[in-house]
């Protein structure tokens, strides 16, 4: 967006040189805009003084018109057609008034648009940046916007209201860009940017010209040709109305939340917060493994606390889905959790187990009069008869879920406020920190080994040579 940004300035501040050469996708309409600016051959240009400001390489309509006349050969009429052709495709547009793509026979100062506008360029027309350049133009008229600017506006800011931020802060970035540049030039690129979102965004009543005007230049859309069908405008519309039914949450409130996790998962990251009691990345004591194994007698409390982050957090842990089927068994609704538990079993199972595994799991808490009947309601139990008849490793996930679901709104609530927890949270384990040295790098032991070529000598103190010594022969007592 910047890079554009830089080439939209540039391209203000800088005519295209007359004369240039002809790209290969240049439409008919460009190549007449070529001619136009042929130093030799071309439209008359002259600077133009508007009150104080002077802006160089204008036009008039009526010198416009007669060139178009004696250069094709075309009576008035059609020169003047030809001509709002131009002004409606974007190739010329009015200083005095940007508003209005109409060519008109009389000394109407016109300008050429920058190639950097012109339609067979591959830019598209963002949202992203219409709605920057209705902020840009909304701050420097202090809100006096159009009615339809100020329907566009609306629309927008609800439509990228998570975004609006970055939206506001981009318009005014170039906001102050500008303010650097000379008053003409300014003056330039207002009326190159209302032209080209008059052109791609037409008013009411306007004809779109980018309907049935000339092809962009893009050789996605030359080898894409798609047929718009019943079957294309059905796929348009469910894509819109999926489109709106999305949530979307602003910046703000997404950085608040991510914020929320770090400042709560900090004290449980062992890079972040340490290890307790000792690091065992560092030192030789494994105690920090032992406490924290898959199954232990009693957790730690920072475990114990990280169960109530979320559910999954506790299904993952084996010592908080064991402490979880106990509290479900005092409830009398352990075959929920037994359920979730046969269904994580049947999908990472083997495959030749599946059809068994299927089975099993279907006469003991699905099947009429099971020993653990599980509660799901009709539809999800429908699919999943449906399923059964072709029975594969994920035919159970639409009743998995449901119990899911069941549990982590019921149940799961009803553990962490439960006596059950609250003792747990309480007798966990806390474990001492071991006291470190402050530069465990530079410790040395306090008596060196002896070497295993000397062994203790006798009462007189002295030390012998053990047999086989460097000599090589046998050793002296």
């Amino acid at each position: 967006m910047v890079a554009r940004a830089a080439r939209q300035r540039r391209g203000a501040a800088e005519e295209p040189p007359p004369g240039s050469a002809l790209s290969p996708g240049a439409t008919a309409m460009e190549r007449v805009v070529l001619s136009m600016q042929d130093p030799d051959q071309g439209v008359h240009m002259r600077s133009q003084r508007l009150l104080v400001t002077v802006v160089p390489h204008a036009v008039t309509g009526n010198d416009t018109m007669e060139w178009l006349i004696h250069k094709y050969c075309i009576s008035e009429e059609e020169a003047l057609r030809l001509g709002t052709l131009l002004l409606r495709h974007g190739y010329l547009y009015p200083l005095q008034d940007p508003g209005s793509l109409v060519l008109r026979p009389d000394e109407t100062f016109y300008r050429f648009q920058t190639p950097y506008f012109w339609m067979s360029t591959l830019w598209p027309a963002a949202e992203l940046d219409y709605a920057i350049y209705l902020a840009k133009k909304n701050i420097r008229k202090h809100g006096a916007l159009g009615d339809l600017e100020k329907e566009h506006h609306g629309q927008l800011h609800r439509k990228m209201n998570h975004m609006w931020d970055l939206v506001v802060m981009q318009a005014r970035e170039q906001l102050r860009a500008a303010k650097q540049r000379r008053k003409g030039d300014r003056l330039v690129i207002a009326c190159q940017e209302q032209t080209y979102w008059l052109v791609n965004r037409p008013p009411p009543g306007v004809p779109n010209v980018l309907e049935q005007g000339p092809k962009r230049g893009s050789c996605t859309a030359r080898q894409v040709l798609m047929t718009k069908n019943a079957d294309f405008y059905k796929r348009e519309i469910e894509c819109c109305r999926r489109a709106l039914g999305r949530t979307r949450v602003k910046s703000s409130v997404s950085l608040e939340a991510y914020l929320k996790f770090s400042n709560q998962h900090r004290p449980h990251d062992p890079i972040m917060s340490g290890c307790l009691p000792s690091n065992p990345w560092i030192t030789d004591d494994d105690t920090y493994w032992a406490i924290n194994a898959p199954r232990v007698a009693e957790p730690t409390q920072l475990r114990v606390q990280r169960w109530a982050f979320s559910f999954q957090e506790l299904l993952e842990d084996p010592v908080g889905r064991a402490h979880f089927m106990d509290f479900l068994r005092i409830e009398f609704s352990a075959e929920n959790l037994s359920f979730w538990e046969a269904c994580e079993q049947l999908r990472h199972g083997g495959q030749a187990q599946v059809p068994g595994l299927v089975d099993a799991v279907y006469q003991q808490f699905l099947a009429p009069g099971a020993a653990h009947w599980v509660n799901i309601d009709s539809q999800t139990m429908e699919r999943t008869l449906e399923g059964l008849q072709r029975p594969h490793r994920y035919v159970l996930d639409a009743a998995q879920l449901h119990i899911y679901m069941l549990m982590k709104k019921d149940s799961y609530p009803r553990f962490l406020k439960s006596d059950m927890y609250k003792t747990l949270l309480v007798e966990a384990v806390i474990p001492p920190e071991t006291k470190r040295r402050v530069f465990p790098f530079m410790w040395k032991p306090r008596r060196s080994s002896p070497s295993p070529a000397l062994l203790p000598a006798s009462a007189s103190g002295e030390c012998v040579a053990a047999p086989g010594g460097p000599g090589g022969g046998p050793g002296e007592a």
